[in-house]
C-alpha cells in the first residue's frame, strides 16, 4: 500500500456520506489519471445485508477504542479485477517483512504491527508483490473447475473479473 503519488487533500470528503465520497472519488480519480477518464475502470460496491449491519474497523465515526463500528451499509470504490486466495493457503503462503512501508531512507511510513513479520512456511519473507500484481492478461478467461481447484491450491489463489466474482462463488457454494 503507498499513497507516494496521491495526495489524499486533493479529494473531497465528508463523514458519514461514503455514497457522495465515492462518487466524488470516482470522478476525481478519472480526472486526474489514476483510473480511465470516464471511469468505466471503476466500480462503485455498495455493501450491506439483510439485517443492514455491515461492521468496519478504524472507522473515525467510532467511539470505541478499536475503531469498530456497525453501519446499516457502507459504500467503496474498487477496480476490475480480484485476487482469491483460500485462507488456509494463505495463512501458510503469505509472508510480509513490511519493506513497502517504508521509505526510501528505511523510515516507517506508519508504524508497524505489535507483532512479528509474517513468514511464510516455506521461509519466504516478502511476497506482498505477487498477490496485488493485477495484470488483465493473468486473470481466468472462463470459470471452469481447474480454476476453483486453483484456489485451494495455488499459493496465489487465482485472479478473476469483476464480471467473474459472483460467478466464482456460486460455483463454490454449487
Amino acid at each position: 500500500m503507498t499513497t507516494s503519488h496521491l495526495d489524499i487533500s486533493q479529494f473531497d470528503h465528508t463523514p458519514f456520506y461514503c455514497e457522495e465520497n465515492v462518487y466524488m472519488l470516482c470522478k476525481k480519480l478519472g480526472m486526474i489519471g489514476m483510473a480511465d477518464a470516464d471511469g468505466s475502470d471503476l466500480f462503485a460496491v455498495f455493501i450491506s445485508n439483510e439485517k443492514k449491519q455491515v461492521p468496519l474497523w478504524n472507522q473515525k465515526a467510532s467511539k470505541r477504542a478499536d475503531g469498530i463500528i456497525l453501519w446499516d451499509y457502507h459504500v467503496i470504490c474498487i477496480q476490475r479485477f480480484f485476487r482469491i486466495v483460500h485462507a488456509p493457503t494463505f495463512l501458510q503462503s503469505f509472508a510480509s517483512d513490511r519493506r513497502h512501508m517504508k521509505n526510501s531512507n528505511g523510515n516507517w511510513i506508519a508504524p508497524p504491527p505489535a507483532h512479528d513479520p509474517i513468514v511464510a512456511d516455506d521461509g519466504s519473507l516478502y511476497n506482498l508483490d505477487e498477490y496485488i500484481r493485477m495484470n488483465a492478461v493473468d486473470a481466468v478467461t472462463q470459470l471452469q473447475d481447474d480454476t476453483i481447484s486453483a484456489v485451494f491450491t495455488h499459493k496465489y489463489g487465482v485472479l478473476v473479473s469483476e464480471s467473474q466474482l459472483e460467478d466464482f462463488f456460486s460455483l463454490l457454494s454449487g
